[in-house]
């Protein structure tokens, strides 16, 4: 369970970060680059997310596992990581509106 929250972590920050850095981008004005680090972002939050959803598929199955708190703080990593990348992509539109 440590190892998928880990690794739930691990991805979640990696797309966090490419959000974060898209909307620097687009601050200079390069849109190009801000949209392939969106990209990035989403491609790591899906790997993040296949995690998620294998755990709950596991305990539909009936396959239940005791939660420990390094889970708990993957999930806190993964959906806090998810409303960034959205508000980025917001962000984004903004400046290029601009």
């Amino acid at each position: 369970m440590t190892e998928i929250a880990f690794q739930i972590i691990l991805y979640a920050g990696n797309g966090r970060s490419n959000a974060m850095e898209a909307i620097q981008e687009a601050k200079k004005g390069n849109f190009e680059m801000a949209d392939k680090l969106i990209n990035r972002a989403s491609d790591e939050l899906a790997k993040a997310h296949d995690y998620q959803t294998k755990l709950i598929q596991d305990e539909a199955k009936g396959n239940q596992q005791l939660v420990n708190i390094m889970l708990v703080h993957s999930q806190d990593h993964l959906m806090t990581a998810i409303t960034v990348k959205d508000l980025s992509i917001e962000i984004i539109e903004l400046y290029r509106n601009k």
